[in-house]
């Protein structure tokens, strides 16, 4: 009865000490983070304190019951399954202590460059770089702490000894399988480094205009315009062409097209574009034009091109300068507007040539080419063809 009450002693004593240990880490990291919060200078301390409070007050009895196990005068069979799997314990809580270490830098870096400015585009490359790197980060060190663990067990550490003994087939087929993977991995440095696309750009993705909403470790989530989400994967934005509409800036240029009768006023369409654009907060003071771009045998052609800060307000800019022209169009010029010509009475009569305003109808047409030919040669062509 003496020696099994002396070996639930040195199992206890352990116990007790490290419960006792992680409760007093986890009221200290609390009452500092509590503490810190109502500090302005000291909320990221506060924030970082909170976020790893639990995996500490874990990660931290698990060592010590680690070193206390292997002081405790246990059976050598008893004693090594327990330090392997305290080991293990703590080598997995270290890991989530680091993945959450990693997301409360992350979230910081965020906090300081918001969005939800008039002008994010720093913001946004910096918080695609944050995000992409960071998901990076915490997706290796789960990688190495999962490995460790795992090579601590012997079965394990022979299967793998003996696989890379025979990798050769085995480590082709893998790799096969694994390229989608590795693929969409590199795919998100490039993408973090480089950075064709980043968080909240415009782009048109597989013909859909949409806003990239979160970037992951293996795909893209991209919000169409009607509310729906595109999901694309990392390597597709590697590997295919897309639109980036606010690569260097949001500014953009964009067109409403009328199609008015021939008798258009184009002097006071100008005017009237002007007065649109500077009564428009949405119009950014860049450009404000309208021209005749094309012509045929109804119509004219009228582009009115504008510009605005985004792609959002441009779209609603195009939309109520095309409204609020044709309004103008039909309140001071219903003729200029677009209509279909019908003669009745046969055969139209037309003015004789010294009528026709601005000069003399031609004696005759030729095709391009027939400039060099002389009235004798005229003459002798229509005698020609008189015989």
């Amino acid at each position: 009865m003496t020696v099994a009450w002396e070996h639930l002693l040195a199992l206890g004593w352990p116990l007790l000490a490290a419960l006792a240990i992680g409760f007093v880490v986890l009221r200290s990291v609390a009452t500092m983070a509590r503490r810190d919060r109502h500090h302005p200078g000291h909320r990221f301390r506060a924030r970082l304190l909170a976020a790893i409070a639990a995996p500490a007050a874990l990660t931290l009895p698990l060592f010590f019951l680690l070193v206390a196990v292997q002081a405790t005068p246990l059976r050598p069979e008893w004693a090594k399954p327990m330090r392997h799997a305290l080991a293990v314990a703590g080598l997995l809580a270290l890991t989530w202590l680091a993945v959450r270490l990693i997301g409360a830098i992350e979230q910081r870096i965020l906090r300081q460059h918001p969005v939800d400015i008039a002008d994010n585009l720093a913001a946004r490359r910096v918080q695609t770089q944050t995000r992409v790197l960071s998901r990076v980060a915490q997706g290796g060190a789960v990688l190495v702490g999962v490995s460790i663990a795992l090579m601590t067990f012997p079965a394990i550490r022979q299967l793998g000894m003996t696989l890379l003994a025979s990798a050769g087939i085995i480590g082709l087929v893998a790799g096969i399988a694994a390229r989608p993977v590795f693929g969409n991995l590199i795919a998100g440095l490039q993408i973090a480094l480089a950075q064709p696309i980043r968080l909240d750009d415009v782009v048109i993705v597989e013909g859909e205009w949409g806003r990239v909403e979160e970037i992951t470790s293996t795909y893209v989530v991209v919000r169409v315009w009607d509310e729906r989400r595109l999901v694309v994967p990392l390597q597709w934005f590697i590997e295919n062409p897309f639109q980036n509409w606010t690569r260097t800036t949001a500014q953009l240029l964009g067109t409403a097209f009328l199609w008015l009768d021939y008798r258009a006023p184009m002097a006071a369409i100008r005017e009237e574009l002007t007065r649109i654009c500077e009564s428009d907060e949405r119009w950014d003071g860049r450009v404000c034009v309208a021209q005749v771009t094309d012509a045929d045998q109804h119509t004219l052609q009228v582009r009115l091109l504008v510009s605005s800060c985004n792609s959002g307000a441009l779209f609603d800019l195009r939309c109520a300068v095309r409204e609020r022209m044709i309004e103008f169009l039909q309140q001071n010029h219903p003729e200029c507007l677009p209509r279909w010509r019908l003669e009745r009475g046969g055969a139209v009569d037309h003015p004789p040539p010294g009528d026709i305003p601005g000069g003399h109808a031609p004696e005759y047409t030729a095709s391009p080419g027939a400039e060099d030919v002389t009235p004798e040669d005229r003459i002798a062509h229509a005698g020609g063809a008189r015989d």
